[in-house]
């Protein structure tokens, strides 16, 4: 099953600050993990987030971590940070079961 991958406007904004070879890298990245198997958690890339309704999952590409939720046919990216950045964002962006 191929996914559609939506990208909120957060998230366009956060790609648009990256370095040019990195936002290469985390598109490129994106569209081979989350295109057809967006769940399939790994130890080095996908991880399902515990405790959190919202977002889900992170993936994990080199120092920047993308978060996402998946609904229905959709994986739907939230953010694009970076790794000293990510619990701050967790902490006020997230929402506890």
């Amino acid at each position: 099953m191929q996914y559609e991958i939506i990208l909120s406007p957060e998230a366009v904004e956060d790609l648009k600050q990256l370095d040019a070879h990195i936002r290469a890298r985390v598109k490129d990245l994106i569209e081979v993990h989350l295109r057809h198997e967006p769940t399939k958690a790994s130890i080095s890339r996908i991880k399902r987030l515990r405790g959190l309704r919202h977002p889900r999952y992170r993936l994990r590409i080199d120092e920047i971590r993308v978060f996402y939720d998946i609904k229905e046919n959709r994986v739907e990216i939230l953010a694009i940070i970076p790794k000293s950045k990510a619990m701050e964002w967790l902490e006020k962006v997230g929402e506890k079961i």
